[in-house]
């Protein structure tokens, strides 16, 4: 339950912020630059010049370092697992043995790689959810996807599903750890033993999320329904977007790391 407490996951942090003020959609475009450059390196120098970055980020954000750091909770496990992988089966040369398992110089680094790169990937997407509200979110996702709309795309749809899919999480993160509470004061032992036991011992948590769940659904159906939410045609905004040149500053910035980024970490692989 300490787990569930302290995940940001989806979680909207104001702060007042220059980077909470820049247009949703430079911030999204921004992002997606990012993801690439991350996506692309596989040099610990051009990693750390992201963590760099990233912690640059954070610090104009007025965010707590910890909180974004949290992001990442929810994947540790993978990244642990996936370096470990790496780590024990790469071939190549061996640094040491232990029986049948090795760990190899080209394993090291591949660890080291892919662990960094999921990690600064999971960051730097959190940094965006914990910066841009659910309804800029929104907005911005539909204005990149318009230009889609005429081969039939479902601009505002999709943007609308996927911004409430992240608003959800914290709320479900928020049953979640209710129902756990619930059934630990019923005498349930959730944290006791094997994996098998935990996962049995888990079901009654997951059947009364599922219940919540598909409850939460039909409810949010119903109050779109009841303020007659017909899709986007003809939906007027409170607050419209609008394109500034700090935004065009901040993304153009984003842009012109990441490419020097990639430039670099293309020059110091041929090395």
């Amino acid at each position: 339950m300490r787990f569930l407490n302290h995940l940001t996951l989806g979680q909207y942090v104001p702060t007042g912020s220059v980077v909470h003020k820049t247009d949703p959609r430079a911030k999204i475009l921004a992002t997606l630059s990012i993801l690439t450059g991350v996506f692309l390196a596989d040099q610990w120098q051009v990693f750390a010049l992201w963590a760099a970055f990233l912690t640059i980020v954070v610090v104009m954000s007025r965010l707590p370092l910890s909180m974004v750091l949290r992001t990442a909770r929810p994947v540790i496990f993978l990244v642990v697992f996936t370096a470990v992988i790496h780590l024990l089966f790469s071939q190549g040369t061996p640094i040491f043995r232990f029986g049948i398992l090795k760990v190899t110089e080209e394993g090291l680094r591949m660890a080291f790689k892919m662990g960094s790169r999921l990690f600064l990937l999971v960051i730097f997407a959190g940094t965006l959810t914990l910066t841009t509200s659910p309804t800029e979110l929104a907005d911005g996702l539909e204005h990149l996807l318009s230009p889609l709309k005429p081969l039939g795309f479902p601009a505002h749809e999709m943007a609308m599903m996927m911004t409430i899919a992240i608003r959800f999480i914290p709320t479900l993160l928020d049953e979640t750890d209710r129902i756990m509470k619930a059934q630990l004061a019923r005498g349930a032992d959730l944290d006791s033993g094997g994996i098998i036991k935990r996962l049995r011992a888990f079901i009654p948590v997951l059947v009364p999320l599922f219940v919540i769940v598909f409850q939460r659904a039909e409810e949010l159906a119903i109050a779109m329904e009841s303020r007659n939410y017909k899709g986007g045609a003809g939906r007027t905004r409170m607050n419209p977007l609008v394109w500034r040149s700090r935004d065009s500053v901040a993304f153009l910035t984003v842009l012109v790391v990441t490419v020097f980024l990639v430039f670099l970490n293309s020059r110091m692989s041929l090395v």
